[in-house]
């Protein structure tokens, strides 16, 4: 797929709601793995195939209910025609060892090259996440995601995602995380009828259903450069069980800086490699977004 019109969805504006209470809980939970990030990532891709970023928390703050919400768009009239609309929420819910996550997100874009023409969508995605973290003594935590996904241009109707895994930490420090994961995922993809009526123009089969089975292995890196300036990147591989061709890597960064009291600007670039997909789709999707971020609290 191409998104032509990703650059549509910059400037992102986003308000974020954070709520804290002392925690109740006696086993002590390492430091990096409760406290709250400074600037939120800026993207607006919930239902991804990679693993969440881990959260960051004072000790006193293990328990939490955070709220972040966001919203945006752009249009354009005369000789170029474009409009385009990104909105997503992410709530957070930690008490003692126990967390849950939750994230919607939607992105749509039209546009029109020639002035004779009538606008054309070129993004149409809807996407949501539900995640449980377990914390264990030491540096492990074990976790569980389900996420599903609506892509016109990838001829998706619907994409699940079933992620149960464990993490471990190498470097758990204030200021600094190097973390590994290790997984298993299962993905079903009910395909759109469009989708399986261009590929059998082609001279391909497709069902209207598809199952991957993978191992799935990630490793991510999260630094807070100062107080204003913090860091975030992430490398994920999954390898297909039932065929060798079956294979994916993505990979996300993100930039996090102050620019004054309770603004920031977050920028991020996600990549997205699928060796196999269906036909007609192309194997790589690159997305980057800019956002203006303010925190209420």
């Amino acid at each position: 797929m191409k998104l032509n019109c990703y650059l549509c969805m910059l400037c992102v504006l986003m308000a974020g709601l954070t709520r804290s209470a002392p925690s109740r809980a006696d086993e002590p939970v390492p430091e990096s793995l409760l406290k709250s990030n400074k600037a939120s990532e800026g993207n607006t891709d919930v239902a991804t195939s990679g693993f969440e970023m881990p959260y960051h928390a004072t000790p006193d703050s293990k328990d939490a209910t955070e709220l972040v919400i966001s919203a945006g768009g752009l249009a354009s009239a005369g000789n170029s025609r474009s409009l385009a609309a990104t909105a997503a929420g992410k709530f957070r819910l930690r008490r003692g060892s126990d967390q849950f996550g939750a994230g919607i997100a939607a992105n749509y874009a039209e546009s029109a090259i020639d002035k004779g023409q009538g606008l054309q969508t070129t993004v149409e995605n809807f996407q949501g996440k539900l995640r449980y973290d377990r914390f264990l003594a030491g540096s492990f935590a074990v976790f569980g995601a389900l996420s599903a996904r609506h892509d016109s241009f990838q001829g998706l109707d619907l994409r699940i995602n079933l992620d149960p895994g464990f993490s471990y930490y190498l470097i758990d420090q204030a200021e600094q995380q190097m973390w590994l994961e290790v997984g298993y995922d299962l993905q079903h993809d009910v395909r759109s009828a469009e989708a399986i009526s261009n590929a059998a123009a082609d001279g391909w089969s497709l069902g209207k259903t598809n199952d991957r089975h993978s191992v799935r292995g990630f490793v991510g890196y999260a630094s807070e450069l100062s107080d204003s300036v913090s860091i975030a990147s992430g490398l994920e591989y999954l390898q297909g069980l039932d065929s060798a061709t079956n294979y994916r890597f993505n990979w996300d960064g993100g930039l996090n800086s102050a620019v004054g009291k309770g603004f920031s600007i977050a920028t991020a670039v996600s990549v997205r490699y699928d060796h196999n997909p269906i036909p007609n789709v192309e194997k790589t999707d690159v997305i980057t977004s800019i956002s203006l971020v303010y925190h209420l609290l």
